[in-house]
Protein backbone atom coordinates (compact mmCIF):
# COMPACT_ATOMS: atom_id res chain seq x y z
CA UNK A 1 0.00 0.00 0.00
CA UNK A 2 1.72 3.08 -0.97
CA UNK A 3 1.89 6.21 1.54
CA UNK A 4 2.05 9.85 0.16
CA UNK A 5 4.51 11.99 1.52
CA UNK A 6 3.34 14.53 4.09
CA UNK A 7 4.42 16.83 1.56
CA UNK A 8 2.12 15.84 -1.21
CA UNK A 9 -0.63 18.36 -2.37
CA UNK A 10 -3.29 18.18 -0.06
CA UNK A 11 -6.91 18.40 -1.52
CA UNK A 12 -10.19 18.19 -0.38
CA UNK A 13 -13.15 17.81 -2.94
CA UNK A 14 -16.45 16.87 -2.60
CA UNK A 15 -18.13 14.84 -5.36
CA UNK A 16 -22.01 16.47 -5.38
CA UNK A 17 -24.22 13.13 -5.99
CA UNK A 18 -27.52 14.50 -5.74
CA UNK A 19 -29.63 14.62 -8.65
CA UNK A 20 -30.42 17.86 -9.96
CA UNK A 21 -33.81 18.92 -10.46
CA UNK A 22 -34.19 20.00 -13.84
CA UNK A 23 -37.28 21.74 -15.25
CA UNK A 24 -38.80 19.46 -18.19
CA UNK A 25 -36.46 16.66 -17.89
CA UNK A 26 -39.95 14.61 -17.94
CA UNK A 27 -39.59 15.07 -21.71
CA UNK A 28 -36.23 14.05 -22.11
CA UNK A 29 -35.60 12.12 -25.47
CA UNK A 30 -35.09 8.33 -24.53
CA UNK A 31 -31.40 6.90 -24.55
CA UNK A 32 -29.85 3.13 -24.23
CA UNK A 33 -30.51 2.10 -20.32
CA UNK A 34 -27.36 2.70 -18.44
CA UNK A 35 -26.44 1.17 -15.58
CA UNK A 36 -24.47 2.73 -12.69
CA UNK A 37 -21.34 0.74 -11.01
CA UNK A 38 -19.45 1.96 -8.07
CA UNK A 39 -15.80 0.45 -7.35
CA UNK A 40 -14.34 1.24 -4.21
CA UNK A 41 -10.42 0.27 -2.66
CA UNK A 42 -7.61 1.25 -1.27
CA UNK A 43 -4.58 2.50 -2.74
CA UNK A 44 -1.84 4.64 -2.28
CA UNK A 45 -2.33 5.02 1.40
CA UNK A 46 -5.49 6.54 1.08
CA UNK A 47 -9.07 5.68 -1.01
CA UNK A 48 -10.41 5.24 -4.55
CA UNK A 49 -13.87 5.60 -5.50
CA UNK A 50 -14.69 4.80 -9.53
CA UNK A 51 -18.31 5.73 -10.20
CA UNK A 52 -19.34 5.05 -14.15
CA UNK A 53 -22.38 4.52 -16.32
CA UNK A 54 -22.92 2.19 -19.22
CA UNK A 55 -25.02 -0.49 -20.65
CA UNK A 56 -25.43 -4.04 -19.24
CA UNK A 57 -23.52 -5.24 -22.80
CA UNK A 58 -20.76 -3.48 -21.69
CA UNK A 59 -20.45 -4.24 -17.97
CA UNK A 60 -20.48 -7.91 -18.42
CA UNK A 61 -16.99 -7.74 -18.41
CA UNK A 62 -16.79 -8.82 -14.68
CA UNK A 63 -13.02 -8.47 -13.98
CA UNK A 64 -13.01 -4.60 -14.62
CA UNK A 65 -12.61 -3.84 -10.46
CA UNK A 66 -9.57 -6.62 -10.63
CA UNK A 67 -8.12 -5.24 -13.64
CA UNK A 68 -8.17 -1.62 -12.21
CA UNK A 69 -6.82 -3.17 -8.43
CA UNK A 70 -4.42 -4.71 -10.68
CA UNK A 71 -3.00 -1.48 -12.46
CA UNK A 72 -3.14 0.77 -9.39
CA UNK A 73 -1.00 -2.01 -7.45
CA UNK A 74 1.45 -1.62 -9.78
CA UNK A 75 1.57 1.59 -9.47
CA UNK A 76 2.38 1.67 -6.24
CA UNK A 77 5.13 -1.04 -6.61
CA UNK A 78 6.60 1.36 -9.01
CA UNK A 79 5.90 4.45 -7.19
CA UNK A 80 5.93 3.94 -3.68
CA UNK A 81 8.84 5.03 -1.55
CA UNK A 82 6.90 3.46 1.55
CA UNK A 83 7.88 -0.24 -0.46
CA UNK A 84 11.17 -1.69 0.06
CA UNK A 85 11.46 -2.88 -3.63
CA UNK A 86 9.80 -0.40 -5.14
CA UNK A 87 11.07 0.80 -8.49
CA UNK A 88 11.64 4.88 -6.90
CA UNK A 89 13.24 3.20 -4.19
CA UNK A 90 15.76 1.24 -6.27
CA UNK A 91 16.82 4.31 -7.70
CA UNK A 92 17.09 6.27 -4.38
CA UNK A 93 19.40 4.20 -3.52
CA UNK A 94 21.61 4.17 -6.68
CA UNK A 95 24.67 6.30 -6.70
CA UNK A 96 26.07 9.36 -8.53
CA UNK A 97 26.00 8.74 -12.33
CA UNK A 98 24.84 5.18 -12.67
CA UNK A 99 22.12 4.63 -15.25
CA UNK A 100 18.77 2.53 -14.45
CA UNK A 101 16.41 0.90 -16.87
CA UNK A 102 13.06 2.44 -15.90
CA UNK A 103 9.31 1.00 -16.74
CA UNK A 104 7.32 2.90 -19.02
CA UNK A 105 4.88 4.52 -16.17
CA UNK A 106 7.78 5.16 -14.44
CA UNK A 107 9.09 6.96 -17.49
CA UNK A 108 5.54 8.94 -18.05
CA UNK A 109 5.75 9.78 -14.20
CA UNK A 110 9.60 11.33 -14.07
CA UNK A 111 9.40 13.31 -17.45
CA UNK A 112 6.21 15.14 -16.63
CA UNK A 113 7.59 15.92 -13.25
CA UNK A 114 10.51 16.95 -14.51
CA UNK A 115 9.17 19.12 -17.05
CA UNK A 116 7.05 21.27 -14.49
CA UNK A 117 9.57 21.64 -12.20
CA UNK A 118 11.67 23.65 -14.84
CA UNK A 119 8.71 25.41 -16.37
CA UNK A 120 7.36 26.45 -12.63
CA UNK A 121 10.44 26.43 -10.60
CA UNK A 122 7.77 25.79 -7.45
CA UNK A 123 7.65 21.58 -7.66
CA UNK A 124 10.66 19.48 -7.10
CA UNK A 125 9.84 15.71 -6.62
CA UNK A 126 13.66 15.46 -5.49
CA UNK A 127 13.07 17.50 -1.97
CA UNK A 128 11.83 14.27 -0.39
CA UNK A 129 14.89 14.49 2.49
CA UNK A 130 13.96 18.29 2.80
CA UNK A 131 10.32 18.07 3.48
CA UNK A 132 11.30 14.70 5.98
CA UNK A 133 14.16 18.07 7.76
CA UNK A 134 10.76 20.28 8.56
CA UNK A 135 8.94 16.90 9.90
CA UNK A 136 6.59 16.42 7.25
CA UNK A 137 7.97 12.85 6.00
CA UNK A 138 7.94 10.03 7.97
CA UNK A 139 10.07 11.42 10.79
CA UNK A 140 9.00 13.08 13.66
CA UNK A 141 8.54 16.96 13.68
CA UNK A 142 11.93 18.67 14.38
CA UNK A 143 12.56 19.85 17.94
CA UNK A 144 13.91 22.88 16.57
CA UNK A 145 13.97 24.85 13.20
CA UNK A 146 16.68 23.74 10.57
CA UNK A 147 19.69 25.90 10.73
CA UNK A 148 20.34 27.75 7.48
CA UNK A 149 23.30 25.80 7.17
CA UNK A 150 21.19 22.60 6.92
CA UNK A 151 19.03 24.55 4.62
CA UNK A 152 21.85 25.55 2.20
CA UNK A 153 23.38 22.24 2.01
CA UNK A 154 19.66 20.66 1.59
CA UNK A 155 19.15 23.21 -1.41
CA UNK A 156 22.56 22.73 -2.69
CA UNK A 157 21.82 18.40 -3.12
CA UNK A 158 18.26 18.61 -4.63
CA UNK A 159 16.77 19.79 -8.16
CA UNK A 160 15.34 18.06 -10.67
CA UNK A 161 18.25 19.59 -13.36
CA UNK A 162 20.38 16.76 -11.23
CA UNK A 163 18.25 14.20 -13.17
CA UNK A 164 19.28 12.74 -16.57
CA UNK A 165 16.59 10.99 -18.55
CA UNK A 166 17.51 9.11 -21.53
CA UNK A 167 16.76 6.28 -23.75
CA UNK A 168 18.57 3.72 -21.48
CA UNK A 169 17.01 4.96 -18.32
CA UNK A 170 17.57 7.45 -15.40
CA UNK A 171 20.60 9.16 -13.77
CA UNK A 172 21.02 11.21 -10.82
CA UNK A 173 24.09 13.79 -10.75
CA UNK A 174 25.03 13.89 -7.37
CA UNK A 175 24.71 10.88 -4.11
CA UNK A 176 22.40 10.82 -1.91
CA UNK A 177 19.37 12.11 -4.82
CA UNK A 178 15.88 10.83 -3.96
CA UNK A 179 12.72 11.16 -5.46
CA UNK A 180 9.51 11.33 -4.55
CA UNK A 181 6.04 11.48 -6.38
CA UNK A 182 3.67 12.54 -3.58
CA UNK A 183 2.71 15.67 -6.15
CA UNK A 184 2.15 13.21 -9.29
CA UNK A 185 1.37 9.65 -8.55
CA UNK A 186 -2.14 10.39 -7.48
CA UNK A 187 -2.85 11.79 -10.62
CA UNK A 188 -1.13 9.35 -12.73
CA UNK A 189 -2.78 6.58 -11.10
CA UNK A 190 -6.16 8.19 -12.06
CA UNK A 191 -5.32 9.06 -15.56
CA UNK A 192 -3.99 5.03 -15.85
CA UNK A 193 -7.70 3.63 -14.39
CA UNK A 194 -9.42 5.81 -16.81
CA UNK A 195 -7.44 4.55 -19.54
CA UNK A 196 -8.60 1.22 -18.27
CA UNK A 197 -12.23 2.10 -18.42
CA UNK A 198 -11.74 3.64 -21.78
CA UNK A 199 -10.07 0.84 -23.52
CA UNK A 200 -13.48 -1.27 -22.16
CA UNK A 201 -15.66 0.87 -24.69
CA UNK A 202 -16.43 2.93 -20.68
CA UNK A 203 -17.01 6.97 -21.70
CA UNK A 204 -18.99 8.10 -18.60
CA UNK A 205 -17.05 8.14 -15.76
CA UNK A 206 -15.92 9.67 -12.01
CA UNK A 207 -12.58 8.42 -11.22
CA UNK A 208 -11.30 9.93 -7.78
CA UNK A 209 -7.87 8.48 -5.54
CA UNK A 210 -7.51 10.74 -2.09
CA UNK A 211 -10.08 13.70 -3.24
CA UNK A 212 -8.32 14.13 -7.00
CA UNK A 213 -10.43 13.03 -9.49
CA UNK A 214 -10.71 12.66 -13.24
CA UNK A 215 -14.29 12.93 -15.00
CA UNK A 216 -15.80 11.92 -18.70
CA UNK A 217 -19.15 11.68 -20.06
CA UNK A 218 -21.98 12.51 -18.31
CA UNK A 219 -24.64 11.04 -15.65
CA UNK A 220 -27.89 9.42 -17.31
CA UNK A 221 -30.30 11.62 -18.70
CA UNK A 222 -27.01 13.83 -20.50
CA UNK A 223 -26.62 15.16 -17.00
CA UNK A 224 -23.26 16.48 -16.07
CA UNK A 225 -21.11 15.29 -13.59
CA UNK A 226 -20.69 18.73 -10.85
CA UNK A 227 -18.13 18.69 -8.33
CA UNK A 228 -18.12 20.95 -5.52
CA UNK A 229 -14.58 23.21 -4.30
CA UNK A 230 -14.19 22.83 -0.79
CA UNK A 231 -14.62 25.99 1.57
CA UNK A 232 -10.88 26.20 3.06
CA UNK A 233 -11.95 27.93 6.63
CA UNK A 234 -14.57 25.45 7.30
CA UNK A 235 -14.29 24.37 11.09
CA UNK A 236 -12.08 21.81 11.80
CA UNK A 237 -13.80 18.80 10.92
CA UNK A 238 -16.36 19.55 9.01
CA UNK A 239 -16.64 20.01 5.06
CA UNK A 240 -18.44 22.49 3.46
CA UNK A 241 -19.06 23.34 -0.14
CA UNK A 242 -17.45 26.98 -1.61
CA UNK A 243 -18.59 26.62 -5.07
CA UNK A 244 -19.43 24.14 -7.79
CA UNK A 245 -18.42 23.30 -11.14
CA UNK A 246 -19.10 21.71 -13.91
CA UNK A 247 -15.53 20.13 -15.54
CA UNK A 248 -16.51 18.43 -18.69
CA UNK A 249 -13.73 15.57 -19.36
CA UNK A 250 -11.09 16.83 -17.14
CA UNK A 251 -8.58 15.64 -14.28
CA UNK A 252 -9.44 18.26 -11.30
CA UNK A 253 -7.08 18.76 -8.33
CA UNK A 254 -6.68 20.98 -5.55
CA UNK A 255 -3.28 21.78 -3.69
CA UNK A 256 -3.86 23.87 -0.07
CA UNK A 257 -1.88 24.69 2.79
CA UNK A 258 -5.01 24.72 5.29
CA UNK A 259 -5.12 21.81 7.01
CA UNK A 260 -1.31 20.15 6.82
CA UNK A 261 0.54 22.06 9.67
CA UNK A 262 2.15 22.48 13.04
CA UNK A 263 3.14 25.67 15.37
CA UNK A 264 6.39 25.43 16.96
CA UNK A 265 7.99 28.44 18.96
CA UNK A 266 5.17 30.86 18.13
CA UNK A 267 5.52 30.09 14.53
CA UNK A 268 3.28 28.03 12.03
CA UNK A 269 4.88 25.55 9.72
CA UNK A 270 2.78 24.16 6.60
CA UNK A 271 3.35 21.28 4.75
CA UNK A 272 4.45 22.79 1.59
CA UNK A 273 7.73 24.22 0.56
CA UNK A 274 9.74 26.09 -1.36
CA UNK A 275 12.48 24.57 -3.49
CA UNK A 276 14.23 27.39 -3.88
CA UNK A 277 14.64 29.12 -0.17
CA UNK A 278 14.22 25.34 1.72
CA UNK A 279 11.26 27.22 3.97
CA UNK A 280 7.31 26.19 4.43
CA UNK A 281 5.86 28.63 2.07
CA UNK A 282 3.66 31.44 4.48
CA UNK A 283 1.37 33.57 2.35
CA UNK A 284 -2.07 34.16 1.65
CA UNK A 285 -3.18 31.54 -0.81
CA UNK A 286 -4.87 28.64 0.50
CA UNK A 287 -6.33 26.76 -1.89
CA UNK A 288 -5.40 26.23 -5.91
CA UNK A 289 -8.02 24.34 -8.28
CA UNK A 290 -6.26 23.55 -11.40
CA UNK A 291 -8.60 21.36 -14.38
CA UNK A 292 -6.24 19.89 -16.99
CA UNK A 293 -7.05 16.13 -19.45
CA UNK A 294 -4.25 14.88 -17.34
CA UNK A 295 -4.79 14.35 -13.59
CA UNK A 296 -1.65 13.96 -13.14
CA UNK A 297 -0.80 17.24 -14.78
CA UNK A 298 -3.24 18.93 -12.58
CA UNK A 299 -2.13 17.62 -9.61
CA UNK A 300 1.79 18.87 -10.00
CA UNK A 301 0.29 22.53 -11.39
CA UNK A 302 -1.88 22.61 -8.08
CA UNK A 303 1.15 21.92 -5.77
CA UNK A 304 3.16 23.86 -7.73
CA UNK A 305 0.58 26.86 -7.59
CA UNK A 306 -0.02 27.17 -4.34
CA UNK A 307 3.69 27.24 -3.61
CA UNK A 308 4.33 30.89 -5.85
CA UNK A 309 1.06 32.49 -3.90
CA UNK A 310 -1.57 34.43 -5.28
CA UNK A 311 0.13 37.14 -7.40
CA UNK A 312 2.57 34.71 -9.57
CA UNK A 313 -0.13 31.91 -9.66
CA UNK A 314 -2.27 34.30 -11.50
CA UNK A 315 0.34 35.59 -13.75
CA UNK A 316 1.03 31.63 -14.12
CA UNK A 317 -2.16 31.08 -15.08
CA UNK A 318 -2.98 33.84 -17.52
CA UNK A 319 0.25 33.06 -19.50
CA UNK A 320 -0.54 29.37 -20.05
CA UNK A 321 -4.23 30.03 -21.26
CA UNK A 322 -4.51 27.42 -17.76
CA UNK A 323 -7.90 27.23 -16.06
CA UNK A 324 -7.20 28.03 -12.52
CA UNK A 325 -9.14 28.88 -9.39
CA UNK A 326 -7.48 30.26 -6.77
CA UNK A 327 -9.36 31.20 -3.06
CA UNK A 328 -6.46 33.81 -0.52
CA UNK A 329 -7.27 34.75 2.85
CA UNK A 330 -7.30 38.88 3.83
CA UNK A 331 -7.92 40.84 6.41
CA UNK A 332 -11.73 40.84 5.36
CA UNK A 333 -11.92 37.42 4.47
CA UNK A 334 -11.75 34.91 1.46
CA UNK A 335 -11.07 36.44 -2.05
CA UNK A 336 -11.65 34.16 -5.20
CA UNK A 337 -9.93 34.24 -8.70
CA UNK A 338 -10.76 32.86 -11.68
CA UNK A 339 -8.41 32.37 -14.55
CA UNK A 340 -10.28 33.53 -18.25
CA UNK A 341 -9.99 29.98 -18.95
CA UNK A 342 -11.42 28.56 -15.58
CA UNK A 343 -14.60 30.76 -15.81
CA UNK A 344 -16.56 28.61 -18.33
CA UNK A 345 -16.71 25.60 -15.68
CA UNK A 346 -18.73 27.85 -13.21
Amino acid sequence: MMHIRSGNAFLSFILVTCLLVLAGCDNAPSQPQQQELLLQGKTMGTTYNIKLYATEQKLKNNTLHSDIEAALKNVNQSMSTYIPDSEINQFNRLGANEVMPISDDFRIVVAESIRLGINTQTLDVTMGPLIDLWGFGPDKRPTQRPTQTQLDAMIANIGVDKLSLSAQGLAKSVDGLELSFSATAKGFGIDKVAQLLEQNGISNYMVEIGGEMRVAGTKPGDKPWVIAIEQPDAPMGERRIHRTLTPGAMGIATSGDYRIFYEMDGEVYTHLIDPQTGMPIKHDLVSVTVLHPSAMTADGLATALTVMGTERAKAYAQANNLPVYLISKTAEGLKTYSSPAFAPYL
